[in-house]
């Protein structure tokens, strides 16, 4: 699986909108047939920087997703709300799953 982590930092007058900025391109992505996840979360310790953490299934799928128009729509979206480059951490794993955290197992199922 390919996995990847992306922080954007974004201009102040986007850091409402950012969700509704980026939800067509997250639809998109999300509907493609090698992408296993696409889930952006928001710092909590910065109101301007949201973390995008995706998965593909394998190396064609990134390929696939990078190739895509609707990337290329999505980035030219998103160049003029950033306040400075993304960082990015894109590797692959053995997995193509979330694991259960052992040091913080519960006796419950979750209810997600």
């Amino acid at each position: 699986m390919i996995l990847i982590v992306v922080k954007f930092n974004v201009l102040p007058q986007f850091q409402d909108s950012w969700p509704s900025i980026t939800r067509a391109f997250t639809a998109d992505t999300r509907n493609e047939e090698g992408n296993l996840w696409f889930e952006w979360s928001r710092s909590i310790d910065r109101d301007d920087e949201y973390v995008l953490v995706e998965a593909f299934r394998d190396t064609h799928a990134g390929e696939t997703h990078v190739a895509s128009d609707h990337f290329r729509q999505g980035l030219e979206s998103i160049r003029p709300t950033l306040a400075e480059t993304p960082l990015i951490i894109h590797t692959e794993v053995a997995s193509s799953q979330w694991s259960h955290m052992a040091e913080l197992a519960v006796n419950h199922e979750p209810t997600h």
